[in-house]
């Protein structure tokens, strides 16, 4: 019986198996790799509410009740959003020293970190506004003609053309713009802190908000040329006329009297 010849492998067969294991190592690597991602995102998003609720039994919760339902010395915090939370707390009105027509600015007692975690477990109480990327709130590429446009129609009846703040009725006043954060900005137009009303999407869009960002920064810089020479604090017609009426009328007066009694000498003598 004749002996069969051992078969010879072709010279490419393990660069094929090699490729196989490759595509099936890809392949598994595809079909489990997100699902761990998405796992690992939810387990930081759980442990930041965690950590977050903490931090709101602590400071938030004696204003704002247990659940977020609101009492008689804080409103509700169902549906604000992230956006609102990092607005509030992240420039220091959040927690209130005490009631008033109007919570001011101040200090900020919480870092960046600790924000985050009381706005993700506020923000798990109802959907709302999340906070911005910096894409958003960015002023690169903005139309600073256009956010002139939009602030002079939307914003300056309380804060002033320049943003330089006003006051309101009943104590309450526009603060100053002057130095805040762009992302601030942006929150405040997207949650409507206070007295100030909201501007969503729908009515000012993403473009729109990055507009008036820009436009702030600009009129605000300590590169703005004032053409007209002093601006006055950036007030208007009303510190101006007001200028005006007492340093002009007050001059005539002072040149009346030198001219009355130089007359008067003059006679005399």
């Amino acid at each position: 019986m004749k002996k069969l010849s051992a078969r010879r492998r072709h010279p490419l067969a393990a660069v094929v198996v090699l490729f196989i294991a490759l595509a099936a190592c890809a392949g598994l690597y595809t079909a489990f790799a997100p699902a761990d991602k998405a796992q690992a995102d939810e387990s930081a998003q759980s442990l930041a509410i965690e950590e977050g609720k903490k931090l709101y039994a602590v400071g938030c919760a004696s204003c704002h009740g247990t659940g977020g339902q609101g009492t008689s010395d804080g409103p509700s915090l169902v549906g604000v959003g992230a956006a609102a939370v990092d607005f509030q707390v992240g420039t220091g009105r959040m927690p209130a020293q005490q009631p008033g027509a109007q919570v001011p600015r101040k200090k900020v007692i919480y870092s960046q970190a600790e924000i985050d975690q009381l706005a993700a477990y506020i923000a798990s109480f109802g959907a709302g506004p999340s906070i911005p990327t910096k894409e958003e709130y960015s002023p690169e590429g903005a139309d600073i003609a256009k956010g002139g446009e939009l602030f002079r129609t939307n914003c300056a009846q309380c804060h002033n053309f320049t943003g330089k703040g006003g006051a309101l009725s009943k104590g309450k006043y526009a603060p100053t713009l002057e130095g805040v954060d762009p992302k601030h900005i942006y929150e405040a137009m997207q949650t409507g802190p206070q007295n100030m009303p909201s501007f969503p999407d729908t009515t000012l869009t993403e473009k729109n908000k990055k507009d008036i960002i820009a436009y702030l920064d600009a009129v605000n810089s300590d590169d703005t040329v004032e053409p007209g020479g002093l601006s006055l604090g950036g007030l208007g017609p009303v510190s101006e006329g007001l200028f005006a009426w007492v340093f002009g009328l007050g001059g005539l007066i002072a040149v009346a009297v030198w001219v009355a009694a130089r007359t008067a000498k003059a006679k005399k003598s």
